[in-house]
């Protein structure tokens, strides 16, 4: 008996044990699962319904058509494909839009190979399968020709690449088809502007948390810094590395995301090997793409501490709070209705109140489905006409975000300039426009 207990109890305590060591494991797994609001299934089809539903017809009426035709194929797809369910066109399909008692409605002549699929996303109205041989144009003109519509959007421009999707033998087929109807085509310009500049509160939402992440890393990102070691590409690598464990994309050009520069100002650029020392400004400007969809643009700015100092010198904390003032100008010049070139003109007041040496970048731009989205240029303020730039007369509407950067520049003793230029972002309310994000209050210090 005795021997059985002893047995008994040593395997007892070998249970007791696994069942620890496994219970550690589990712990150890939670605490390594990070949170990460984008892991899930895109959002963007329910959403894509939404804007079709709820912004186009608004779009539509302010461009004054009651038509749109969109050609959709595969290898060389429209721009705007990925907004109406036309991503995985294949053969050539015909999509159209046209108002209905102030509703939109869509018909998608599409290959019958293809429609099965395209109807079961339940984007349209209504997909016609189009048989093998047939002419997806061909079929949708006797449609097209009996509403009798009085204006034709189409995807030709020579200002915008979001409105320029339809080829030269595409526009073409569509003229012989509609005969003399023909001439009703107008381009797309401001339908696609109207309608994509504006934002839903669900993508808000969405472009908000991928902030959010993005203002984060940043700072997290300046703690790794050991001045005399670090390199601005290793601020770089950080990032991409964060990206790679949140599994998100670049906002933008891969080698120019993130651009982190702690010398002379190098516009867009990549980050390289220069060593980052004390006495220095480091500028990170970084963006994410969450979904594949939206996309982020933020900047922080950073001063590596000399020895002795326990604060940035007082010629810098004018610098970077000339550049939060600008910012915060802006923001407050930001209201439906007021033009893009009236919210660079504030700042720039601001800046020559300041001093800052010239800034050629625009004090901001739309942000959105791209870094440089499709809206109003908050530029321009200092020229004499800014008509000259049409997208800097477009005015401010409820629902539009902008990335825009608070100016100030100064001549560096060794030659060339440097940029403070803290970047945020805002969404245009009914009243006036609120930040994203908490907005950068204190210049970041690194020992």
């Amino acid at each position: 008996m005795k021997i059985n207990f002893t047995v008994f109890k040593t395997g007892l305590l070998v249970l007791i044990a696994a069942f620890t060591l496994f219970s550690c494991q589990q712990e150890a797994t939670k605490t390594e699962t990070i949170d990460n609001p984008f892991s899930g299934p895109s959002p963007w089809p329910e959403i894509r319904k939404e804007r079709i539903q709820k912004l186009l017809p608004e779009a539509m009426k302010t461009a004054g058509v009651d038509a749109w035709v969109i050609i959709c194929r595969e290898n060389n797809n429209d721009p705007i494909a990925h907004h109406i369910g036309g991503e995985n066109a294949g053969g050539t399909a015909l999509f159209l839009f046209f108002l209905e008692n102030d509703q939109v409605k869509s018909v998608v002549y599409s290959p019958i190979g293809e429609a099965t699929a395209l109807a079961d996303l339940k984007i349209h109205d209504e997909v016609i399968p189009v048989e093998r041989g047939n002419s997806a144009l061909t079929d949708a003109s006797m449609f097209l020709l009996a509403k009798d519509f009085k204006k034709i959007a189409v995807n030709s421009s020579y200002e915008n690449a979001l409105s320029d999707g339809l080829s030269y033998t595409q526009r073409k087929t569509l003229e012989e088809v509609l005969g003399n109807q023909a001439d009703r085509m107008v381009s797309s310009d401001d339908l696609v502007y109207e309608w994509l500049s504006v934002k839903l509160p669900s993508e808000v939402e969405i472009m908000t948390k991928a902030a959010e992440l993005t203002a984060k890393w940043q700072y997290e990102a300046y703690q790794q810094v050991i001045p005399g070691k670090s390199t601005d590409a290793d601020i770089a690598r950080y990032l991409k590395n964060k990206m790679a464990e949140y599994g998100v994309k670049d906002g933008w050009s891969p080698d120019q995301n993130p651009n982190v520069n702690s010398g002379p100002d190098r516009g867009h650029s990549h980050a390289t090997d220069r060593v980052i020392m004390p006495g220095d400004v480091i500028q990170t400007d970084f963006g994410i793409r969450v979904w594949d969809m939206w996309v982020s643009d933020i900047q922080r700015f950073a001063y590596v501490l000399r020895e002795g100092e326990t604060s940035a010198p007082d010629s810098v904390q004018f610098y970077f709070e000339s550049s939060i003032g600008g910012n915060r100008i802006a923001l407050k010049a930001m209201k439906p209705g007021v033009l893009g070139y009236q919210v660079d003109k504030a700042q720039r007041d601001w800046m020559a109140e300041r001093g800052s040496e010239y800034v050629m970048w625009s004090t901001g731009h739309p942000v959105g489905y791209v870094a440089h989205d499709i809206g109003p240029s908050l530029g321009g303020g200092l020229l004499p006409d800014p008509s000259v730039r049409p997208a800097a007369m477009k005015p401010l509407k409820e629902g539009m975000l902008f990335a825009f950067d608070g100016f100030h520049a100064w001549k560096l003793p060794q030659g060339g300039t440097k940029t403070m230029s803290v970047e945020e972002t805002a969404v245009v309310t009914k009243d006036g426009a609120r930040y994203l994000i908490a907005p950068q209050e204190e210049l970041i210090l690194i020992k």
